[in-house]
C-alpha cells in the first residue's frame, strides 16, 4: 500500500470516528460531568479503553510512520497520540481515575475541545473521502 493510500484509508476511519466524538460529546455537554463521574469509578473500563486504544494507535503507527510536511502527518500524530494514550491508561488506570475527578465540570473547555476533534473529524473524513 502506497503511503498515500495508507494517509487516504486510516482518515477514512479516523475522520467520522473524530465526527462522531465531538459530535455526541457537544450533544450531551450538559451531562458530561456525570459521564466523566461514572468513568472516574471504574479504572477496569479505562484500562480496557486503554488496550483498545493502544491496539489502534499501533496499528496506525506500524502502516503510517510518515513524518512528510502535508496533512498526513496528522495520521501519524493521531496513531502516536493514540498509542501512547492507551498505554497511559493501561500502566496507569487507577491514578487516572483520580486524575479525572473534576473534567467535565468546565463546560467551555469541554466545548472547545469536542469543536476541536470536530474540526479534525471533518478535515480527515474529507481527505479521506473526496476524490
Amino acid at each position: 500500500m502506497s503511503n498515500a493510500t495508507a494517509s487516504k484509508s486510516i482518515a477514512a476511519f479516523a475522520g467520522p470516528t473524530l465526527l462522531a466524538l465531538g459530535a455526541s460529546t457537544l450533544l450531551n455537554l450538559g451531562r458530561l460531568p456525570s459521564l466523566v463521574e461514572q468513568v472516574a469509578r471504574e479504572p477496569a473500563l479505562i484500562m480496557v479503553s486503554g488496550m483498545l486504544l493502544f491496539v489502534a494507535g499501533l496499528a496506525i503507527v506500524r502502516v503510517h510512520h510518515h513524518w512528510r510536511r502535508d496533512w498526513s502527518i496528522l495520521v501519524t500524530l493521531l496513531g502516536w497520540l493514540a498509542l501512547l494514550g492507551g498505554l497511559a491508561r493501561i500502566l496507569v488506570p487507577f491514578q487516572l481515575a483520580d486524575a479525572m475527578v473534576g473534567l467535565g465540570d468546565q463546560p467551555l473547555v469541554d466545548a472547545c475541545a469536542a469543536i476541536l476533534v470536530l474540526v479534525v473529524g471533518v478535515f480527515l473524513s474529507y481527505k479521506g473521502y473526496a476524490g
